[in-house]
């Protein structure tokens, strides 16, 4: 009984198959089946580009990148770091100050509070305030820090009042091999502070702007997306290349997958299983399988067939 159940539920499965498969034509001997559907095996599709989210501290909101963590939060600074600890940015101000203070002597001595190696501070170039601020001046910095070159941008923004100033420096610093990719949008995350505490720098009203319903933020969330998709495609491309470069071989050994070309001109790749020694796919993306070279699927079927070439 249980055997007959076996050989039944067989054929069912097969006849099902056939069932659906009427264009597939039977052109071996006898009519038997040549041709087998075979399903090409899927890679991992990419994530979701990343986005910046607001977070809120006892004093400022902020724009804070996927994965990233707050390191200081004071009343008068906010670390965010990376998750690698490759990068970070940095918000520190006062208020009290003379009303010429010299922006560059600022931003010196915030940096020099850190305690780096070798700090190099470029000349001040006029920049646009962040919300709060009438004045502000960027400076390029370098520096070392535990044995590793760090470049970035640090940008002194200025409130004058009659006979005093507030001053805040927003910066933004990576790994110097890395800041190629982050000068395109860390600054602008490094700006996107708001202070929701009267207590923050001591002086009420100072930067307390909607980031919500900031364009600035608007930006700096744009372009951090469009880096985390550029970036993740090129590591993944990367550890992709590197490890088919390695594993190519035991693959194909190990009886895995191997490589076909699409034939219908896309460029494109598939997988296939080693199981059979020739395939063919149709426009819609099908593929079936034979072992018999002479075997061609448009004989007696309405699709259009092509056969898969092995890629390199």
């Amino acid at each position: 009984m249980k055997l007959s159940l076996a050989i039944g539920c067989s054929v069912l499965a097969i006849c099902g198959w056939a069932t659906d498969q009427d264009s597939f034509p039977k052109n071996g001997q006898r009519g038997r089946q040549v041709f087998f559907p075979v399903t090409p095996v899927t890679s991992k599709q990419p994530p979701a580009p990343a986005n910046l989210r607001i977070g809120n501290g006892r004093n400022f909101s902020y724009a804070l990148p996927e994965g990233w963590r707050v390191g200081e939060d004071g009343q008068f600074a906010l670390t965010l770091v990376a998750p690698d600890n490759k990068a970070l940015t940095v918000m520190v101000g006062n208020a009290g100050l003379p009303p010429n203070y010299p922006p560059g002597r600022f931003v010196q001595e915030k940096l020099s509070a850190m305690r780096p190696q070798n700090l190099q501070i470029g000349q001040p170039r006029p920049a646009k305030p962040v919300a709060g601020f009438t004045q502000a001046f960027d400076f390029d910095v370098s520096y070392v820090a535990g044995g590793v070159a760090n470049r970035g941008i640090a940008k002194c923004n200025i409130q004058k009042a009659y006979d005093t100033s507030v001053m805040a420096m927003t910066l933004a610093v990576s790994d110097a091999s890395q800041w190629p990719g982050y000068s395109k949008w860390l600054p602008q995350v490094a700006e996107q502070i708001s202070a929701t505490n009267g207590a923050a720098f001591g002086v009420r009203g100072i930067m307390a702007q909607n980031l919500k319903n900031s364009m600035e933020y608007a930006e700096a969330a744009k372009n951090y997306r469009e880096w985390s998709q550029k970036n993740w495609q090129q590591v993944t491309n990367g550890r992709s290349a590197s490890e088919d470069r390695k594993n190519a071989g035991v693959r194909e050994i190990l009886g895995a997958v191997q490589p076909y070309s699409n034939p219908y001109g896309d460029g494109q790749k598939v997988e296939l299983p080693l199981t059979y020694k020739y395939y063919w796919m149709d426009r819609q993306g099908k593929v079936v399988g034979t072992d018999e070279p002479g075997a061609n699927p448009n004989q007696g079927s309405t699709s259009e067939w092509r056969p898969m070439k092995r890629a390199n």
